[in-house]
Parts: C-alpha cells; sequence; structure tokens
C-alpha cells in the first residue's frame, strides 16, 4: 500500500494554496497534482493550535488514502501550528514512507538574501504571527536577522469576499503596513508570509517605499518543492507524471470554483468531500 504511486497533494485551508500549485505546476508540470481546500472550515488563522492540527491531520490523512506519498502544506498557519507535530508525532505511526513538507522552511533558508539591512518584516495572519514559527525558523539560518511581524486579520476576508481590488481595502492595507514600518524605519524587505496575500499585490506595492522589496512565496516553494525531489528520489519515485491536477474542497464545489479562478488565473473543476 505504501509504495503504490500517486499525486502529489497540495493542502490549504481555502483558496491561497492555489497561487502555491500555480507556481509549482509551472515550473514542474509533469507531475500529477491533487488539491484540496478546507473552505468548510475556512479560516484557520484565528483558530486554536489544537484546533488547526486536528483539522490538518484529517485531511492529510485523506490524502494518504488517495494515494499521495507527499502532502504540502500549503498554507502558513497549517504549516505553523500543525506542520511539526505531524512530522514527529503521527507520521511515524500512521506512514513512516510518507512525507508532509510546509512553506515556511523553504522561505526561511533564503529569505535573508533579500535583505542588506538585516531587518525583516513579516505580514500574515494571527496564528502565523502568534505561532513566533518565522522568527524561529529564519534565525537558524540567518542568526544576524531580525525579524518584525504584523498580522494582518481583514486580508483574506476582504479577499474572499472579493473586496480586495476596491478602495475599501485601501485603508486596510495602509493600515497594517504602517504599523509594521513603526517597529522598525529600516525595514527593507517584506514577506507576504500568507497564500491569500499574492492578491493584494499590486495594492501592498503602492503603499510602500520603493526600496522595500515583497517577497512572495509561490516560486520560492516551487524551487524548494523541484530540490527535494531531485534529493529524495525514493520520494519522488511514488509521483505520478501524467501531467493532470484535481481539485477537491470540503464546501460547496460550485462556489470553490467561480473562486478559484481568482487565485488560480484559469477555470477548474472541482469535487465537493465530506471529511466526516
Amino acid at each position: 500500500m505504501q509504495d503504490k504511486k500517486g499525486p502529489i497533494g497540495v493542502f490549504d485551508s481555502g483558496y491561497g494554496g492555489l497561487t502555491i500549485l500555480k507556481e509549482i505546476s509551472a515550473l514542474l508540470p509533469q507531475y500529477d497534482y491533487l488539491y484540496l481546500g478546507d473552505n468548510a472550515r475556512t479560516p484557520y488563522g484565528s483558530r486554536s493550535f489544537e484546533t488547526v492540527y486536528h483539522y490538518t491531520l484529517q485531511c492529510v490523512k485523506w490524502f494518504f488514502e488517495q494515494g499521495c506519498s507527499l502532502v504540502i502544506l500549503a498554507c502558513n498557519t497549517a504549516s505553523a501550528k500543525a506542520l511539526r507535530t505531524i512530522q514527529q508525532k503521527d507520521l511515524p505511526v500512521l506512514a513512516p514512507n510518507k512525507r508532509v513538507v510546509g512553506v515556511i522552511r523553504p522561505t526561511a533558508e533564503i529569505i535573508g538574501q533579500f535583505s542588506l539591512s538585516k531587518q525583516i518584516g513579516i505580514l500574515g495572519t494571527q496564528g502565523t504571527v502568534l505561532s513566533q514559527s518565522y522568527p524561529i525558523e529564519i534565525q537558524k539560518f540567518f542568526p544576524e536577522v531580525t525579524v518584525w511581524q504584523q498580522a494582518c486579520p481583514m486580508w483574506v476576508p476582504l479577499i474572499e469576499n472579493n473586496e480586495h481590488l476596491n478602495e475599501g481595502a485601501d485603508y486596510f492595507v495602509e493600515k497594517y503596513i504602517q504599523q509594521l514600518l513603526q517597529q522598525n524605519a529600516n525595514i527593507d524587505a517584506i514577506l507576504l508570509a500568507c497564500t491569500h496575500y499574492p492578491l493584494l499585490y499590486p495594492k501592498i506595492k503602492a503603499a510602500l517605499p520603493a526600496h522595500i522589496q515583497v517577497i512572495m512565496q509561490g516560486n520560492i516553494v516551487a524551487q524548494s518543492l523541484q530540490n527535494y525531489l531531485q534529493r529524495h528520489p525514493e520520494i519522488e519515485a511514488k509521483c505520478t507524471q501524467n501531467g493532470r491536477q484535481a481539485f477537491y474542497t470540503t464546501d460547496d464545489d460550485g462556489i470553490f470554483e467561480q473562486q478559484a479562478t481568482l487565485f488560480y488565473g484559469s477555470e477548474i473543476k472541482a469535487q465537493q468531500i465530506d471529511l466526516g
């Protein structure tokens, strides 16, 4: 059972992970991908560690049942609140030959290269910020870097309600950016530490001084996956290569298809599943 070939699983609490999948499939189109959005229980950003862990583990188990040997948590909150426990506690018991990876470590491994001042800003959900995952991980690779964080609780609701391009969104974009920059005037690189936030990129860029670089995760995660598969041929051998993609949601599939276009850039067909 464990050696059965299958697609690469890509998980998110909602739609944001589609911005990651878009970059991954552009770089590595030969593989098969299975996407699951836990839209019925989104957002994860404001939920407790225990709840996010429970939900994420349930979804990871579903991926394993579909034959996935590699699952990417394309969700910063799930990566921050659930990944380590799943890797250390659950995988050895559930499926020692399968792997679950996240989006925080690949970003932390290279983020120091984007800053001359060694002052880096993080914009993320409440859950990601409170977890302290980014400061902890970045410290391992770039001890000389200081990390400043700002939670942006209104950004995901704005995006998911398709209000992010309207003028009303400007207030909340500028508010959180100002709160971040007030913490340290020398920040010269800012990471969008939520997979939804690339949809706000034009407004974020417009609200920032020109010298501040904005870092998005999609390309970083895609390149990290490519590298991972090269370094782990035993996992790569279990990933099917027919260039196919399938999309699933725990909520209404019609609504998912409609919203997904916004994040993925093209139309998709989705299927609703019940995790029980």
